[in-house]
């Protein structure tokens, strides 16, 4: 049996700050988005640990800064930011 992957879920803020994109870039940023998800054990660039005690990542891709944590009871990327840098 295949092993079911990871899905990516955008909080309200980075949602928004997907649709004030281009469309062209849009769709960049959620391949992006995508890519994290595919790869849920993929070591940011850097770490921080949330006041609930989660572990933060953050990963710089193609100009943009993901920052994110890993949800692996649901198996979801739970993006909380993205930032154009």
């Amino acid at each position: 049996m295949a092993e079911r992957s990871y899905s990516s879920h955008l909080s309200l803020e980075a949602a928004q700050f997907v649709i004030g994109l281009p469309r062209r870039r849009q769709v960049i940023v959620l391949e992006l988005a995508d890519q994290i998800a595919r790869h849920p054990f993929q070591i940011g660039d850097y770490h921080s640990i949330d006041a609930n005690g989660r572990t933060i990542e953050n990963l710089l891709l193609e100009g943009y800064l993901f920052t994110y944590w890993i949800d692996h009871g649901s198996r979801e990327v739970r993006i909380t930011e993205i930032l154009a840098v």
